[in-house]
């Protein structure tokens, strides 16, 4: 961790920093890094105890205040309590239903909860708001070229049939609205692929094995990968660094792997399995035919295959992290070499102890 400078930063040690979705995934690494950097008040607002044993014994190790604060953000009193004296919020709880109702509530409509309460805290100096960089429609953007964060936000999930992008897109739209009519300091942070210790799936991008065999679908794509202590890095210098408010970032690593190469890598570190490449246009034939047969049939078949998601995945085109070294100084500090080793040895014990 590089070390503390009052200089860089907007918040001093010591102020009360809220983490939403603190037990998940992402969370849990960004509360690790944050105690890493010496924070001492943090509060995590958690909907459920899964998975917070750990953050406890970590906790109980550290000379910081850590608060577990049992709440959901659909209860206004929740997030009135939740924010209370904060000066930095750090929000990374989404809906992840399968349905867009459901994504709406648990992803938009949480947000404007929290929203509404943040903006009354005369202490907050920043909303740092957690999305994905699933949200760009790269329909214009020719095969080779780079998807960064100029790239338009794509308008047609439902077409998509994406609950989850969906909800991320409205959030950043909400944050994007608060923030012009209340003067509401912002970031945004955009995650790719997010992996590592703790996750045992192959990203989609790479390939599926939805239907018994797996489908090799990225062939000579590069893949958006970020590992998760990089990730976590990122997602707390966005919180923290000055001069950044209202800008977007793309965390995304460095000498990232082609889908070939991320595949025969796992087949020789965890398991040897059966694949079956599948060329980009016979996947997207493949999704123009059950998208039509899904319209033919009135819905009977959903269009779970579709060529705006083809195209949004597995389209090939590259990716930059330019913005994000430049404006937050971030730099991967886990290699991908590194990262990928660590990722397969716990997939492969993973896999062992099953």
């Amino acid at each position: 961790m590089e070390s503390m400078s009052q200089n860089d930063y907007i918040i001093k040690q010591e102020d009360i920093i809220l983490i939403t979705g603190a037990n998940g995934y992402v969370g849990s690494k960004v509360v690790i890094t944050l105690l890493e950097y010496g924070f001492t008040k943090l509060r995590c607002l958690v909907r459920t105890d899964k998975n917070i044993g750990n953050l406890h014994q970590i906790a109980s190790n550290s000379k910081a205040q850590v608060e577990f604060f049992l709440g959901n953000l659909l209860s206004r009193e929740d997030c009135e309590h939740a924010v209370k004296n904060v000066s930095v919020i750090y929000h990374l709880a989404a809906g992840v239903e399968k349905s867009f109702a459901g994504c709406f509530l648990n992803s938009v409509v949480t947000t404007r909860n929290l929203l509404d309460a943040a903006i009354k805290q005369p202490t907050l100096k920043r909303f740092v708001n957690i999305s994905s960089i699933a949200v760009y429609t790269n329909e214009k953007i020719p095969r080779g070229g780079i998807l960064d964060e100029s790239c338009p936000v794509d308008t047609k999930f439902v077409e998509r049939g994406e609950a989850y992008t969906f909800g991320k897109a409205k959030q950043d739209e909400l944050v994007l609205e608060y923030a012009y009519k209340n003067n509401l300091s912002y970031v945004i942070v955009r995650l790719s692929v997010v992996f590592g210790p703790g996750k045992v799936k192959i990203s989609d991008r790479i390939g599926t094995d939805t239907f018994g065999m797996f489908l090799h679908l990225g062939l000579g794509n590069t893949i958006p990968l970020t590992y998760i202590d990089n990730c976590a890095e990122a997602i707390v210098l966005a919180g923290l660094r000055q001069n950044i408010d209202g800008h977007v970032f793309n965390i995304i690593d460095d000498n990232l792997p082609t889908s070939r190469q991320f595949l025969s890598q796992y087949k020789k570190q965890v398991k040897n399995i059966t694949s079956i490449p599948v060329p980009y246009w016979l996947w997207y034939l493949f999704n123009y035919l059950w998208e039509n047969y899904s319209k033919w049939s009135e819905g009977q078949l959903p269009p779970v295959y579709n060529r705006r998601s083809c195209e949004a995945y597995w389209k090939r085109i590259r990716y930059s992290n330019k913005k994000a070294k430049e404006l937050l100084g971030w730099q991967p500090r886990v290699s991908m070499n590194d990262a990928l080793e660590f990722f397969f040895q716990y997939m492969k014990s993973a896999k062992e102890n099953k």
